[in-house]
Formats: structure tokens, C-alpha cells, sequence
């Protein structure tokens, strides 16, 4: 459907609408709209944004963090799978 027919269609509903339920609608809307606008503004970055923050890291330190890393999400998932085989 294009936007002129959708748009169409919405205000054929507004108008089949009870006078009484207009402020209702309007407010619906318009909270709506601000909800879409701020989700938006506040969109999280994507990952490539971090690409290269390490680049400057020396070789040795590097290699440690990864380490680190992978240590820990071991130690996260094997935390997690004893949980749940206890659940139940």
C-alpha cells in the first residue's frame, strides 16, 4: 500500500471516530509520534563504531584481554548450564 492510500484510509477511520473520542485519538497519536521520535534519536550505536578501538593496544596487553574474554564467557556459559540442569 503507498503512503497517500494508507494515509487516505486513516483519516476515512478519524472521521468514522465519536466526536467524544477525539481527544482520546489525538492523544494516542501524539504520544505515539513522540515515542517514535525519541526512539530514534536514542538508536544505539552499531558495533562497527567500535572498530578499531584496540588498534593502539600493545601486542602483549592485547592478548591478554582476549584471554580474559574467553575465559570468562567459559566461565559464564558453565555457570549457566549448571543453573539449568538444576532448574526443575
Amino acid at each position: 500500500m503507498t503512503s497517500l492510500l494508507i494515509k487516505s484510509k486513516v483519516l476515512q477511520e478519524i472521521d468514522l471516530i465519536p466526536e467524544d473520542k477525539l481527544t482520546d485519538l489525538y492523544n494516542f497519536i501524539h504520544y505515539f509520534r513522540l515515542g517514535l521520535e525519541k526512539s530514534q534519536m536514542t538508536k544505539p550505536k552499531p558495533s562497527l563504531a567500535f572498530a578499531g578501538c584496540w588498534q593502539d593496544m600493545p601486542a602483549e596487553m592485547f592478548a591478554d584481554f582476549t584471554t580474559e574474554i574467553a575465559q570468562r564467557c567459559r566461565q559464564a556459559f558453565t555457570r549457566r548450564r549448571s543453573d539449568e540442569g538444576s532448574a526443575g
